[in-house]
């Protein structure tokens, strides 16, 4: 596809420095863009790598642009901007009605006459399959399972019993939505399995990663409101819900019955423990536990960044004398009539 700059800048809005008839073919990186490329600019790290770049345009706040020597098209957010734009000139290819002859379809299902049905994918009774919605190759849906207008499950995607998915969710290769949650009662010294009677309803607009898995409900249903995107290899646990518009990076693992407010960001390998609620606009660094219920929107971080190995080993074993610290500290507290909390109000002060 080739476009002029001066069509992309009264289609996304931009204000566009330099010639409008230049053609655009592409999309790349700073380092990487040839002359018939656009790229973007949304950090100020690479400054350096604008100034050498040979793309025929550069997405990029006004503050950047002395620094550009090439066409520039000026925006509020670059790097949403060049999100919208390259999918405009790299759009994914349209659906092809019709379905593959080594499908195993249930004659009650529901399939929409425009849908794409890939090879060796099964449809369970019942299911019901919206306009444009593409079902790749190998994948399942359960009896009962529900999937509305222009859904993508790339490939290998299950979907369990009472599953619905909202309107244009994609779904990546892997990944297993309404399985068994993880309940068992404890009796007499071993486990009795918990029946897992709800579903999983994921609103239109959501992205979910590789080999990602959401658990089904217990009773109820497991929740995921629209716009909400997530990574690879994300565990959310039954009873769960995920706010609108939250996103949550790789490796994210949710006990059940977690409640997650809108617009959270959650970084890469976060676990939160069950039957937590976060609220809206909570920023969770990566790596961090989640134990207690979050109340205010902020910035949340735990866990010890990485150090030189023997600084690491000091601080451990520091970390395993605290309490016989402490019991030294309190011993010598109540010895010279001091308390632990009169002593810091002294040293706030």
């Amino acid at each position: 596809m080739s476009v002029s700059l001066g069509e992309i800048a009264v289609r996304f809005g931009c204000e566009l420095r330099g010639d409008p008839g230049t053609r655009i073919d592409g999309v790349a990186a700073l380092a990487a863009a040839h002359e018939h490329a656009i790229s973007f600019l949304a950090s100020s790290r690479y400054r350096r790598t604008l100034a050498n770049t040979h793309a025929a345009a550069v997405i990029l706040e006004a503050a950047a642009v002395a620094d550009c020597p090439t066409a520039c098209l000026v925006c509020q957010n670059p790097y949403a901007t060049y999100a919208r734009v390259a999918a405009w000139l790299h759009p994914p290819p349209p659906v092809a009605p019709g379905v593959h002859p080594s499908a195993i379809i249930d004659p009650t299902a529901q399939i929409d006459p425009s849908a794409c049905i890939g090879a060796l994918a099964v449809i369970g009774a019942g299911a019901l399959i919206g306009a444009r919605a593409l079902i790749g190759p190998h994948c399942i849906l359960a009896p009962g399972a529900s999937i509305g207008e222009d859904v993508r499950l790339v490939a290998r995607v299950t979907l369990g019993e009472r599953v619905t998915l909202g309107a244009r969710t994609l779904v990546h290769p892997g990944a297993v939505l309404g399985a068994d949650g993880f309940g068992f009662a404890p009796d007499r010294g071993a486990w009795v399995k918990v029946p897992q009677l709800g579903g999983l309803r994921i609103g239109a607009d959501v992205e979910i990663g590789a080999n990602t898995t959401i658990d089904r409900g217990a009773i109820g249903d497991t929740i995921i409101e629209e716009g909400v995107k997530l990574d690879n290899q994300i565990q959310i646990g039954h009873n769960c819900r995920i706010g609108a518009h939250s996103v949550l990076a790789a490796c994210v693992g949710i006990s059940g019955s977690v409640t997650l407010g809108r617009h959270c960001m959650v970084g890469g390998a976060v676990g939160i423990s069950g039957h937590l609620s976060i609220c809206d606009e909570a920023v969770i660094t990566g790596l961090s536990l989640v134990s207690h219920s979050i109340t205010r929107p902020g910035v949340y971080s735990s866990g010890i960044p990485i150090e030189e190995a023997g600084v690491w080993r000091r601080i451990v074993g520091r970390l395993k004398r605290i309490d016989a610290m402490a019991a030294r500290l309190a011993a010598v507290e109540r010895k010279t009539n001091l308390r632990g909390g009169a002593a810091r109000s002294e040293e706030d002060e």
